[in-house]
């Protein structure tokens, strides 16, 4: 019998790690895109720290005259008053929008659109709504109905429509296929299929879907108010251009308070709906 003695393990070299001059060189081309960009945008904008060091005086002048807050039961009536304004405001944007939204979000969704030009259709009508700001919308509104709170309404419907359009389209496309494939299969029809199957499956994405809306929405009410659409963003204005900056901070304070309620029945909405089995 013979031995062949104690097996050695041999130590083999790693082979080094292969470099890839083309990713590189793409690296940094993108690296150097991206600072030149920041180089026109910063010269462009006119950035200037030592313009905000020189406007210190203005601003302290500024807060000197808004605080402390107008708190008079006039003042704060009318504050108040006009913030119901701007959450119906944003609550009916939000609202009257879901039916629109709901049409072309099944037209927008590849699994549900009929064809691919009605597909490509509402994709356009959702990218264009979404493109035009409610500002715009509003200021469109109020030449053709009136200042007030309508035009700001009619405006958020509009921006809504386009924005939750392609959010709830893109919920749909991802929901699950499988309740979609077996009725299918059992013979029904397209619009059997999206009512029986696949809006049940999505339907606590696109709850919160609007309830997310309906935050954005009070906040973009606010805003139309300074155009002439309503509400407390109306006052801010009027306070602004009266010089009662004392008022404002107070209009601004109460829309704080109106931010926050509204951001807290939200998450407690979301939080019952994700408790729901």
């Amino acid at each position: 019998m013979t031995g062949t003695g104690p097996l050695t393990a041999r130590r083999l070299a790693v082979p080094p790690k292969p470099r890839r001059p083309r990713a590189l060189i793409v690296g940094w081309a993108i690296a150097a895109v991206v600072v030149a960009a920041h180089v026109v945008a910063w010269d462009t904008t006119e950035i200037s720290a030592a313009a905000l060091v020189e406007g210190w005086r203005g601003m302290a002048d500024f807060l000197a005259e808004a605080i402390p807050p107008d708190f008079s039961a006039d003042v704060l009536r009318d504050s108040a008053s006009a913030a119901l304004v701007t959450l119906w405001i944003g609550l009916l944007g939000t609202t009257l929008s879901i039916p629109a939204t709901l049409v072309f979000a099944l037209l927008a969704a590849r699994n549900t659109a009929p064809t691919a030009w009605a597909y490509q259709a509402a994709r356009a009508l959702l990218s264009f709504l979404r493109a035009v700001p409610d500002v715009v919308f509003a200021l469109i509104f109020v030449t053709a109905v009136g200042l007030g709170p309508f035009p700001g309404v009619l405006a958020l419907v509009c921006h809504n429509v386009g924005v939750m359009g392609k959010l709830w389209a893109e919920s749909l496309e991802d929901a699950d296929p499988g309740p979609s494939q077996a009725l299918r299969s059992a013979g029904a029809g397209r619009i059997q299929v999206a009512a029986h199957a696949l809006l049940p499956t999505v339907t606590p994405q696109l709850v919160g879907l609007l309830l997310y809306r309906f935050d954005v929405n009070v906040r973009s009410s606010l805003v139309l108010g300074l155009v002439g659409a309503g509400g407390i963003g109306f006052l801010i204005n009027q306070s602004i251009q009266l010089f009662q900056f004392d008022q404002m901070l107070t209009h601004i304070l109460v829309v704080l308070v109106l931010i926050v309620a509204v951001d807290q029945l939200s998450a407690y909405v979301r939080r019952h709906l994700g408790s729901t089995p």
